[in-house]
């Protein structure tokens, strides 16, 4: 180009009828300019010249024919790239080279897309949906099931169980009962409501007790002793005609031999072994079930 600019800034050559750059309004013949401010090429080294389009990326500077994808060498003017270790790379080797897989489909991501992480896995926004309702999850919280991801809602839906005491969802943990779920803090005592989900429980009737209130609302009286008949741990007792003993306490009435596993002979209340049965055989009714 030419103008009113009569000499080099530099070299103070005449510019008439030459063509010449400006930098910070100084003229300066082309080749003083290219030895003075032409940046080099990051792929041949060469300087830039006046002439030749300098493209530049995050202070980095090419040929116009420099500017290639490291990997494949197709021209990226104009075009999306993207770079990883300060090369530069078309977006297909980029993918191919560096791109996550999405756990669904198990197509590449690609570069500038929006991808979903859950689990050390990668998602397309739209792969990354609840299986059940097909909607997306985005950042809803969501339960994973067999590698399937699923909204609440629907979760709820197909898998979730309902305490048998309150029948609201189980969301987790949870107690097991008599082939029901329940919810720890709805596993209580039926009378006195203490949590049952830690300590020893006794069951009557569908309903859990604590071993205090099974002991003093719901437990039989041995007919010997009168205390409660629990069978806690698995003890065993002795039912005989609408009465129970605790088994140390079916003994003999008159000379405390253990019946158990006996004959024995019944008189009003009392039972007895065989040892006092001549007084009152005629009213001694005996019994080898037990």
């Amino acid at each position: 180009m030419t103008s009113s600019h009569t000499d080099c800034h530099f070299c103070l050559q005449s510019l008439r009828g030459r063509k010449y750059a400006l930098r910070e309004e100084n003229a300066y013949c082309v080749p003083c300019y290219d030895s003075l401010y032409a940046n080099p090429c990051e792929e041949c080294k060469q300087p830039i010249e006046c002439s030749s389009k300098d493209l530049a990326y995050k202070g980095r500077h090419w040929h116009e024919g420099c500017f290639r994808c490291a990997k494949c060498s197709r021209s990226l003017v104009e075009k999306p790239f993207a770079a990883k270790d300060e090369v530069l790379l078309c977006t297909e080797c980029y993918s191919d080279e560096y791109s996550s897989k999405c756990f669904h489909c198990q197509k590449t991501i690609m570069p500038g897309s929006r991808k979903m992480e859950f689990k050390g896995s990668f998602w397309h926004e739209s792969c990354f949906v609840c299986q059940y309702c097909r909607q997306p999850l985005g950042t809803k919280p969501l339960i994973t099931k067999d590698n399937e991801n699923y909204c609440v809602p629907c979760f709820e839906k197909q898998f979730a169980h309902h305490c048998y005491a309150c029948k609201k969802v189980i969301t987790s943990g949870g107690v097991t009962y008599d082939d029901q779920p329940w919810h720890k803090e709805c596993f209580v005592c039926a009378v006195c409501k203490t949590q049952l989900s830690s300590q020893r429980f006794i069951s009557k009737d569908e309903y859990p007790y604590c071993v205090d209130c099974f002991s003093k609302f719901c437990a039989k009286k041995c007919a010997a002793c009168n205390k409660p008949i629990t069978a806690l741990g698995g003890a065993k007792y002795i039912s005989f005609e609408e009465r129970q003993w605790h088994r140390e306490c079916f003994t003999c009435s008159k000379c405390s031999v253990s019946l158990v596993d006996q004959e024995f002979l019944t008189r009003q209340d009392d039972i007895l072994c065989h040892k006092f049965h001549s007084s009152a055989c005629k009213f001694l009714h005996v019994d080898s079930r037990l």
